[in-house]
């Protein structure tokens, strides 16, 4: 087979694993209680007198499950392949696969299917649920089949990128943060050109834009004339097909070449001359003539914060936040001058040109933190500093102060931009303490948590993808419900009228949060804050709805700064078991 042996020891195996079944189960489940979640919204507001409710039902409901399946694909592909790959580096595994007689296109291509097979099995389970939306009416069968072509190829190119990424930079850190930079950029580019543009620039837009070609595919049935190539959606497939013969066939020219990483020679070659120079009688030593650095009461911090710890390559990683950065201010200040750039954007929602930099901060600060423990663990570095004489406190504190250190501009520019809108009006000066306070909460529990995911889980790629699924979970969850309350008439409602129909959605997210977080080192503190956060968040968004911002920054800070310190105080009082040094499962 093209994608050889890497892929089919994943495909044999995978099904072996009970929770390859729990899954797609639990997926399909989710996208059910969604279905009836909103069947509840909307007969709650309003009467359904005939057919033609139904059909309107299922217009409104086909967009919000599209577009949510297409965030958890876009996500998952292309963070799986980058941790994938970047985990291999950091076990030093990939070496030994390129010493085999695999070839290029066999490793990069096997590995990358590998990654992405749970993804595509979820889209296979999903499609079934999704043709039962038809009998509500209101949608064709080629809007579906359309969805899950943008979907697949969506899938296949963002695996591709995260792979190309990984196999390219040395540290998990720099993949997992470049793989969401780009995606994040690329999309906010078109979203700029299809926004400022004419009818031209806009079709070239969803050409390009993965979420506006979703959002195409998902409201226009095909025309008449059948799938040309006029059609802006068929325009994607085309291109998503030739992006990813494109980056597979860099990967596959280049994986030798970058691998191993050049950036070992120079310090193995300087290595080898110091030990020359020693073998020499008489020489002397650079290190001795050479003015020694003093280290910090905390070795650990000093280490995180005065050396290159994470590799010099993370300067890219700040440089291309700081295009978005400059990306959101722009779009920020044509918000509210309608003079800019010859035309007024106001009738676009303001959360689109910030909310994007927040949820992308809160990611990259969680994935800063959740590495800079699997990165150890993986070199064999953490079982070194657990035998050495520092204390939890030094260990905890020094990783979260490093963490923060390494991502400052990550930490302070959406800050700023919350400066800024204040300065040009659009928030008044008690919205702008409770954004960046609720800013900071919000980033302390995310390091934290990435933290508390690296010392739980054994398993690099485990510990990451519960991070980060945590944090884009609730991200995606608080988008779907706002997306809900509006699309089904729900957001004039308070929160208790809301509470019944979003129970079970809740529920479950509650259940799912304390699997992740508290099933392996169980805490009556991180049970109740596992529990709290989906229904405390919920409120949050019912009290913004309603206007009441003090409510929601109340409920916000207050929960989830106490979902941060059940995870912190575990971590100190109970050190050995909150690393993981007294688990036996390998996961």
């Amino acid at each position: 087979m093209l994608v050889g042996p890497v892929f089919q020891r994943e495909a044999v195996t995978a099904p072996r694993r009970p929770r390859h079944f729990v899954a797609r189960t639990t997926y399909v489940a989710t996208l059910w209680v969604l279905v009836c979640t909103a069947w509840l919204v909307m007969t709650g507001t309003q009467e359904i007198r005939n057919v033609g409710d139904f059909a309107r039902f299922g217009a409104m409901l086909f967009p919000v499950l599209a577009f949510l399946q297409f965030t958890i694909v876009l996500f998952f592909s292309a963070l799986a392949t980058a941790s994938a790959v970047a985990h291999e580096k950091d076990r030093r595994t990939l070496i030994l696969l390129l010493m085999t007689r695999l070839t290029n296109s066999e490793l990069v291509l096997g590995k990358m299917f590998a990654s992405l097979l749970n993804t595509l099995v979820l889209l296979a389970a999903a499609f079934p649920l999704f043709m039962l939306c038809l009998l509500f009416g209101g949608i064709a069968p080629a809007q579906v089949l359309r969805v899950f072509a943008v979907t697949l190829m969506t899938a296949l190119a963002a695996g591709s990128l995260g792979s190309v990424i990984a196999l390219w930079r040395d540290k998990t850190f720099q993949a997992v943060s470049l793989t969401a930079l780009v995606i994040v950029l690329w999309m906010a580019a078109w979203w700029v050109v299809g926004a400022f543009g004419n009818d031209a620039w806009q079709s070239w837009a969803i050409v390009m834009n993965p979420a506006m070609a979703i959002d195409a595919a998902a409201q226009s049935q095909v025309s008449a004339a059948g799938w040309t190539l006029t059609d802006p959606v068929n325009g994607f497939l085309l291109f998503s097909v030739g992006a990813f013969l494109a980056l597979n066939g860099l990967a596959i020219w280049r994986v030798r070449i970058w691998n191993p990483s050049r950036e070992l020679q120079p310090q193995q070659r300087k290595e080898d001359e110091n030990r020359a120079r020693d073998e020499i009688p008489g020489s002397v030593h650079d290190d001795v003539t050479r003015k020694s650095r003093r280290m910090w009461d905390n070795p650990l911090l000093w280490r995180e914060i005065c050396t290159w710890a994470y590799g010099r390559k993370v300067l890219l990683i700040r440089g291309v936040y700081w295009v978005l950065a400059a990306l959101s201010f722009v779009a920020v200040y044509s918000l509210h001058s309608p003079d800019a750039f010859g035309r007024t954007l106001a009738q676009v929602e303001g959360t689109l040109a910030v909310a994007p930099l927040f949820v992308l901060s809160l990611i990259l600060v969680n994935a800063q933190a959740v590495t800079s423990i699997t990165s150890e663990r993986d070199a064999k570095a953490l079982d070194i500093l657990l035998v050495t004489d520092l204390r939890p406190t030094e260990f905890i504190f020094g990783k979260l102060g490093g963490v923060f250190y390494n991502v400052k501009e990550i930490l302070l520019l959406p800050m700023a931009l919350c400066v800024f809108l204040w300065g040009l009006g659009a928030i008044g000066f008690e919205s702008l303490i409770f954004l960046i306070l609720g800013l900071a909460v919000m980033n302390f529990f995310v390091a934290m948590l990435g933290l508390h995911a690296g010392m739980t889980y054994l398993n690099s790629r485990t510990a990451i993808a519960v991070s980060l699924g945590s944090v884009f979970f609730l991200a995606v969850g608080v988008a779907t419900c706002l997306r809900i309350m509006i699309a089904f008439g729900g957001s004039s409602g308070s929160f208790m009228v809301q509470l019944i129909p979003f129970s079970a959605f809740m529920a479950g997210g509650g259940i799912a949060l304390f699997v992740a977080w508290g099933y392996r080192n169980p805490s009556p503190a991180i049970t109740l804050a596992s529990l709290l956060c989906p229904f405390a968040t919920f409120y949050a968004i019912t009290s913004y709805t309603l206007k009441s911002t003090m409510g929601a920054f109340l409920v916000v800070v207050l929960t989830y700064g106490f979902a941060a310190v059940a995870m912190l105080i575990p971590a100190l009082s109970e050190f050995d078991v909150a690393i993981g040094k007294h688990s036996t499962g390998d996961d």
